[in-house]
């Protein structure tokens, strides 16, 4: 059966009629230096091993040191911390700003607050078309009860 054509841009737009919850990924880059971004890829993997995944595109402007990096902290992010989210969105930006990380497994920053934050271990990275794949190994975890930031179709929401 031949693929079926279609444009990215409706693609895309598909895939956001699927609610999910926003992270930011923070770890430290291959000169020392603190790197994060905002991303809403993330997924459970494995109860036994505790494995989470996320995917970052090959064009984000930190690719290359979260691809070096050995460790990283997925922040789930509260439902009042759209701000947050959009900071470390931002292209250019300096993301730290202003933050009072404290340091985590590895020296990882992590952020001053969150709903939950998983700190792993890199297991795997696999080969995902515009994206690479990456498969952590839960080490830690903090789970403040909080409720979520939801993204729907462009846009935050809450539950």
């Amino acid at each position: 059966m031949p693929d079926k054509e279609f444009s990215t841009t409706d693609f895309r737009n598909a895939l956001g009629s699927f609610a999910t919850g926003v992270t930011v990924i923070t770890a430290l880059g291959k000169n020392g230096q603190k790197i994060g971004m905002t991303a809403n890829s993330f997924n459970s993997v494995s109860l036994d091993p505790a494995l989470v995944l996320w995917s970052i595109g090959r064009d984000a402007n930190c690719f290359d040191d979260f691809i070096a990096a050995e460790s990283f902290a997925i922040h789930i992010l509260a439902e009042d911390q759209q701000d947050l989210s959009n900071l470390f969105a931002t292209t250019g930006a300096d993301r730290f700003a202003g933050l009072k990380t404290t340091e985590g497994l590895s020296g990882v920053p992590l952020l001053p607050s969150y709903s939950t934050c998983f700190q792993c271990r890199i297991e795997n990275q696999y080969d995902g078309g515009d994206h690479v794949i990456l498969v952590g190994k839960v080490l830690e975890f903090t789970d403040n009860g909080t409720r979520p930031l939801i993204f729907h179709r462009g846009g935050y929401g809450a539950l």
